[in-house]
């Protein structure tokens, strides 16, 4: 099963429960309705981003679905969370990209989404020997991936939240999800293949 699509998308849930404040979280990305499976960070050579409205649109209640996920949470008022997604995607057709998974504490959502971004672009660069120096900053590298003409696009879903005031816990999530048709945390929905044997009976 290899997707074809993906989508990011993101959210935050408060409750005085953590597990029921994950949930509010996944709704408020609108995948709570999905059996979600973690999955490891490839872009399949080809596979395209859509955007969460159409990804949405593309899944059901009750599917199994594949999903690079941050999940983050806290119950410490004021105390700043974050979860992030980032995507790097080649300009060569058969080449696969890299999705990276970011959670931290006291990050806005511009930093952490640029760590996440820088994470996922660096393991691509890594994999093609585009030459840099990783000590220097993410503006001045991702120029330079950009400019091989190797990396095509780099991009992050992030989504930050601050704990709380009351106490209540705090969940943040992003993910890229991936769609089979094939899909935070990135979704993936699996093509289903249907067989239709006819039976033949001899004379």
């Amino acid at each position: 099963m290899i997707p074809k699509y993906f989508f990011f998308t993101k959210g935050v849930g408060k409750h005085k429960e953590q597990l029921q404040s994950f949930e509010l979280a996944l709704r408020d990305a609108g995948i709570q309705m999905c059996n979600l499976v973690s999955v490891s960070s490839i872009v399949p050579p080809g596979c395209q981003l859509l955007s969460r409205e159409k990804g949405l649109k593309m899944i059901q209640p009750g599917e199994i679905t594949f999903v690079v996920i941050a999940r983050n949470a806290t119950n410490e008022p004021h105390r700043l969370v974050a979860s992030s997604v980032g995507v790097a995607i080649p300009s060569e057709k058969n080449q696969y990209g890299y999705l990276s998974e970011h959670h931290s504490f006291g990050q806005t959502d511009e930093t952490a989404g640029d760590y996440a971004e820088d994470l996922a672009a660096t393991m691509l660069a890594t994999t093609m020997g585009i030459q840099f120096d990783p000590q220097t900053a993410w503006d001045e590298r991702k120029k330079i991936f950009k400019t091989t003409g190797l990396i095509i696009k780099t991009d992050n879903t992030t989504q930050s939240a601050s704990g709380d005031k009351n106490g209540l816990w705090t969940t943040t999530v992003a993910a890229a999800e991936a769609d089979w048709v094939v899909l935070s945390v990135l979704m993936i929905k699996p093509v289903v293949l249907k067989i239709f044997l006819r039976s033949s009976q001899a004379v």
